[in-house]
């Protein structure tokens, strides 16, 4: 069996490594540290880590005076609690004063099947999208995780970095030469071009292997930035692909991934498009297979959409 880990140990365990080399990396936490991943830097680090208890405007005031002091805070929470309780702290507070805070939100997406729809976020690419000056990070597995978690150190300015619950193989190497704002292609294919972000890149290379057995070749692009965001690759991989787009995401369709894709799609000519993710509906509570089954989040749902597509 493949090894399996989450992106919330990949990232953490990425900044272990760079802490041994810059002691101004902090791990700042609201009583979740076991949840987040958090607990990793923890372990090693103790003096860095701070617990500001269950107060997620806390936890981002607090986060954006270290910055202001030198600083580099790695703030983290639920995704539905840091975005949602934390918002105007993270707006006014982080992004509108330009502040070196990463706020990372773990159990983003529906996977987090057993807290229900109250904890998991898909609302969480939209809300901070819209943050002007507020970059994104969504690693698709734990070896990209470890990697972006140095792209987002080196990045001055505020950043939302998105993490998973679920364990999944890894589709990437530490060895990948990546580049923030730049999308990752993972496979090329003339057919039609699957651009996805986190977990659902996983879910479209097993997908495009079952279509490369009926025929069909598509291009993966894996969105590990979201913001700032390649149009040029998306633009450039629609035209290859005959204008053939389908997008995947984990969480709601509105406002999230499909949105920046259709966005830097809208002036060309021909294209056919579509999207795989949360259909505009809060989550629930249930078995995670089950309840990805019922999303439309697995790798046959997007086969399915896939070989739609091609009828078009």
């Amino acid at each position: 069996m493949a090894d399996k880990r989450a992106t919330r140990q990949g990232l953490y365990h990425g900044l272990v490594e760079l802490g041994k080399k810059h002691p101004e990396i902090l791990a700042v936490d609201a009583d979740l540290a076991q949840t987040t991943g958090a607990y990793e830097f923890y372990k090693v680090f103790p003096e860095r880590y701070i617990n500001c208890g269950i107060a997620e405007q806390n936890l981002i005031g607090m986060s954006a005076g270290l910055a202001r002091v030198g600083f580099v805070p790695f703030c983290s929470s639920m995704a539905v609690f840091a975005i949602g309780r934390g918002f105007e702290i993270i707006r006014n507070s982080v992004a509108y004063a330009k502040l070196n805070v990463k706020v990372v939100g773990s159990h983003g997406g529906i996977t987090a099947a057993g807290d229900g729809g109250t904890h998991q976020a898909i609302e969480d690419f939209s809300a901070m999208k819209g943050i002007p000056e507020m970059a994104i990070l969504s690693p698709c597995d734990y070896n990209q995780a470890f990697l972006l978690a140095k792209l987002a150190y080196e990045y001055d300015g505020p950043m939302y970095i998105r993490t998973s619950r679920e364990p999944t193989e890894n589709i990437t190497t530490q060895e990948d030469v990546i580049e923030l704002g730049k999308a990752q292609e993972l496979r090329t294919g003339d057919d039609l071009c699957i651009v996805a972000t986190g977990m659902m890149s996983v879910l479209a290379t097993r997908a495009a292997t079952a279509l490369s057995e009926k025929g069909v070749e598509a291009t993966i692009l894996n969105i590990h930035t979201l913001k700032p965001f390649d149009s040029d690759a998306i633009i450039a991989a629609a035209r290859s692909c005959g204008g053939r787009v389908l997008v995947c995401e984990e969480a709601n369709i509105i406002g999230g991934l499909g949105e920046s894709v259709a966005r830097a799609l809208v002036e060309e000519d021909g294209i056919i498009f579509g999207q795989v993710g949360v259909n505009d509906r809060f989550g629930q509570s249930g078995l995670t297979e089950e309840l990805l089954e019922a999303y439309g989040i697995t790798s046959e749902n997007i086969e399915r959409n896939a070989l739609a597509l091609m009828q078009r």
